[in-house]
């Protein structure tokens, strides 16, 4: 093959809807830098580009070439709208006799991909073929991260006592029977926080994340206003990566702090405001660029970033070059949901050894000192490394338990235990039923219509004052609305398909439409007619 007909072959992939024009042109742009490019060089480029688009940092060669449809999902998922001439020919066609080797060969281009340092668009390293921004990205975030994780311990031996005893404050032992011997993780996540200039709390809905960073936070003001008060206040920012996240963390933000048990100064020292990171690190239109960065970093002593699944890869490179040297970093979030949209999974892959902790013995001794917790044995790894002892995983949901049917359906999805959910979906429990849409619109129209959002269409259109109004009933009524709309949710687990996200929301859409409760079936639309 030719790199003409490489580049057909992508072209032909592009017009099935399986590759994006912008994976395409990178590789024509490749072709035309350098005429001399072996083809699987252009293909490797463009698959690159394509993983770019899904989240992933990288074309990782060899998962490619072990399972080409489910590295690289390609060609999508059916979604039913597919083109009668789709191509003949797939990517996994073309890898089929390609061996790993020879693919590295043919990416050994002076001008087009380098093995690290250099100018080159392309990086390759190992097995993995990098862009080079996402490259450097990836390095400058774990030089950064490495770079906290190697510094002396934050809490000087002076300060364990003031810690023990704001510890303790935090978190009075309340626990009887059973649960009177099981670790408290907030309270393990709050000193190893404190002792780090890194640090991580994860954790699924309801094991308390916002309540932990509170009370760290609460820890370290009062570990740098000393005893007596006098010493300087601690400048601490909060951030989200959404204006939704942070409007969210400042509700509960707010209501955490209210509700410690401690005195009217310690408390008004833990900032209530949270702002999204773009406004913190401060946008330039038109540019990739930040106000703040290395060389005119954050005025901040703390900053904690929630949701931190949703920061990608570029961002957080950002957040922490624009973090002075001598700053700590707080991440919490969820590290099995709420992925960036764009590239780079950075909280999920700080966490894939969370679940079974690796805490070094000294760190178990050091926790068992200062908090009085004891981390469980199989907890404990001689061979745990520096990132394990600054990652602390909440393992109790105040929600629900971890027995209850939802609580036994999250582990699987988790784990991706197929067997547990088969068996889930052949008994399910109180709290958790399944049912089957695929038959028609019969149960889809009595889940999210009957029982739905039926009562959003419905508030908006009863409850709309006169155009004359005051405007405290607009408030009102606009309230009211979205406290409907909240009522219900249908979150689907892909985009495309006949059960995604866009052929779902036209099928609600009409059934709506049909019962007179909608302007419209598509698109922008009021309630009502």
């Amino acid at each position: 093959m030719t790199p003409a007909t490489m580049l057909a072959q992508l072209e032909s992939w592009v017009e099935a809807g399986w590759l994006r024009a912008l994976d395409h042109g990178f590789a024509a742009f490749l072709a035309r830098e350098a005429p001399d490019a072996d083809p699987l060089l252009l293909l490797a480029a463009a698959l690159a580009s394509h993983q770019l688009g899904r989240g992933h940092v990288c074309l990782d060669l060899q998962a490619a070439l072990a399972d080409a449809a489910e590295a690289l999902a390609l060609p999508p998922e059916d979604d039913g709208d597919a083109p009668e001439d789709a191509p003949d020919t797939t990517p996994a066609d073309l890898l089929a006799r390609v061996r790993l080797a020879q693919w590295q060969a043919a990416l050994r281009h002076p001008r087009l991909v380098a093995g690290g340092e250099g100018a080159t668009p392309l990086v390759l390293a190992g097995t993995r073929l990098y862009l080079r921004r996402y490259w450097e990205h990836e390095r400058s975030v774990r030089a950064a991260i490495a770079q906290r994780l190697a510094r002396p311990a934050a809490i000087a031996d002076a300060q364990l006592p003031a810690l023990r005893a704001a510890l303790e404050t935090l978190f009075p032992r309340q626990l009887s029977g059973d649960e009177a011997d099981a670790t408290e993780w907030q309270k393990v996540a709050c000193a190893l926080a404190a002792r780090s200039a890194f640090g991580i709390v994860t954790g699924g809905p309801g094991t308390g994340k916002t309540t932990t960073v509170v009370r760290l936070l609460a820890v370290l003001q009062q570990l740098a206003l000393g005893a007596d008060g006098t010493g300087r206040r601690l400048r601490i920012r909060l951030a989200a990566p959404t204006g939704k996240a942070a409007a969210r963390l400042n509700d509960s933000i707010a209501g955490a702090v209210s509700r410690l048990p401690l005195d009217d100064a310690p408390r008004a020292a833990i900032p209530t405001a949270v702002t999204t990171v773009h406004r913190l690190l401060g946008s330039l239109p038109g540019t990739r660029h930040f106000k703040h960065h290395a060389r005119n970093p954050l005025p901040v002593d703390v900053l904690v970033l929630d949701e931190a699944s949703m920061v990608d890869l570029e961002m957080m490179a950002a957040v922490l070059a624009a973090l002075p040297a001598d700053a700590r970093l707080v991440l919490l979030g969820d590290k099995d949901q709420l992925a960036s949209v764009e590239a780079g999974a950075v909280l999920g892959e700080l966490c894939r050894r969370a679940d079974r902790g690796h805490y070094l013995p000294a760190t178990r001794d050091w926790v068992l000192e200062v908090t009085g917790e004891s981390v469980p044995a199989r907890l404990v790894d001689k061979a745990g490394e520096p990132l394990d002892q600054a990652v602390v995983k909440l393992r109790k949901s105040h929600r629900f338990s971890r027995d209850s049917g939802i609580g036994r359906l999250a582990e699987a999805v988790n784990e991706g235990d197929v067997a547990t959910l088969r068996r889930l979906v052949a008994t399910p429990s109180a709290d958790l039923g399944f049912a089957e849409i695929e038959a028609g619109d019969a149960t889809l129209r009595r889940l999210a219509v009957d029982g739905g959002y039926r009562a959003y269409p419905e508030r908006m259109r009863a409850g709309q004052p006169p155009a004359d109004a005051p405007e405290d009933a607009f408030d009102h009524w606009a309230g009211d609305v979205l406290a409907g709309f909240g009522q219900f949710q249908l979150l689907c687990a892909v985009r495309r398909g006949p059960f995604g996200v866009e052929r779902l929301n036209h099928r609600i859409a009409a059934m709506l439409h049909a019962q007179g409760l909608t302007g419209g079936d598509h698109g922008w639309y009021r309630a009502g007619r």
